[in-house]
């Protein structure tokens, strides 16, 4: 599984495909992780990342990079047979917004030993670029997280990324299970907090036009 954190990372790709079906959905993962086989891993790439939403319809993919010029490089040097071929292989495959990222701040305990059984992508959208306003919303989240009384206990991460072009947050949070994130869910109604006024800030904030919650499981990594 990626290391989030990691210091060198410091841009992140992040995209999704539409696959329908659980029968499609294995299928897409292993095309889209063998299409480097045949291409030159690019420099500047460390990790390259692939999940599968639980409800078998989703292929996400998170990669980390060294920066803009590394990505730069690639784009310029990609091969368009890599692209061709794994289009070829499952034209199946519908391509959603593939979203550049840089993380902000991550949650988690240090020492923390548990391995995630199910990783959850919280998408939230704004109605412009504002850089401020993301990290605002944020700094808005883990105000709520440091103020709740109750915090779920199969919670074991959050990572959230700010969109380089203003518009997005992405949170990657880890947890132990799948039923954990069901639980949590279930027990305030309302997000996975325990409510109040900080949570009802951070759900109901000025400019926020729609969010999206995804479950995963890790399916397989590659690395340089």
């Amino acid at each position: 599984m990626p290391d989030i954190t990691r210091p060198d990372s410091r841009l992140v790709w992040a995209s999704e495909w539409f696959v329908g079906s659980p029968e499609v959905q294995r299928k897409v993962a292993d095309a889209a992780l063998g299409a480097w086989d045949s291409a030159p891993w690019p420099e500047g790439l460390l990790s390259h990342n692939v999940l599968l939403s639980t409800d078998g319809e989703r292929v996400a993919h998170y990669s980390q990079w060294t920066g803009r010029e590394a990505v730069l490089a690639f784009r310029r040097t990609d091969p368009p047979e890599r692209v061709r071929g794994l289009l070829a292989e499952v034209p199946e495959i519908d391509r959603r917004q593939l979203v550049e990222y840089e993380l902000y701040r991550s949650a988690f305990t240090p020492g923390d030993t548990r391995v995630p059984g199910c990783v959850v992508l919280v998408e939230v959208e704004f109605d412009g670029p504002d850089p401020r306003r993301q990290r605002d919303w944020i700094d808005a989240v883990f105000e709520a997280l440091e103020a709740d009384p109750a915090p779920h206990p199969g919670g074991i991460s959050g990572h959230f990324h700010a969109s380089t072009d203003g518009t997005r947050v992405l949170n990657y949070a880890e947890w132990e299970t799948e039923q954990a994130h069901i639980d949590a869910l279930a027990a305030s109604g309302d997000g996975v907090g325990s409510g109040g006024a900080k949570w009802d800030r951070v759900q109901n904030y000025p400019g926020m036009v729609r969010s999206r919650v995804t479950r995963y499981r890790f399916y397989q990594g590659a690395t340089a």
